[in-house]
């Protein structure tokens, strides 16, 4: 698992590639990523936004950019998490992801990034 802290809200990451959705002869790889944001702050905040990365083994950057996380916006008590799972497409066999999600901090009306560790996705075929 990578973790990446900001702000002492910490992000951590893991993937698993996704067999029973993918289709190798037409270069269509499936991944999941779980994440786990976990408030270390003395303060409630709220993930607004996300800004993703996403790089292919050929070179090709696709930018992603919304508001919250799957359909949400969770706000993050002190010492509580929020965990969710989403899902990459690659045309290749492996690829990165990077980002930041904005953070609104009622308490003083503070907007603020949190990093999202970089992270690879590849298949076990790779990995040997």
């Amino acid at each position: 698992m990578l973790s990446c802290t900001t702000h002492n809200i910490t992000v951590q990451v893991e993937t698993e590639f996704q067999p029973q959705y993918s289709v190798p002869n037409s270069t269509e790889y499936l991944f999941a990523y779980q994440i786990t944001i976990v408030n270390k702050s003395p303060h409630a905040v709220q993930l607004m936004r996300r800004h993703w990365f996403i790089h292919d083994a050929n070179g090709h950057i696709r930018e992603v950019e919304g508001e919250g996380v799957v359909g949400e916006q969770p706000v993050i008590v002190p010492n509580e998490r929020h965990q969710y799972v989403s899902f990459c497409n690659l045309k290749t066999q492996i690829g990165r992801m990077s980002g930041t999600y904005t953070m609104y901090r009622e308490i003083d009306n503070e907007t603020f990034e949190v990093g999202i560790p970089s992270f690879t996705m590849v298949t076990p075929a790779l990995q040997n």
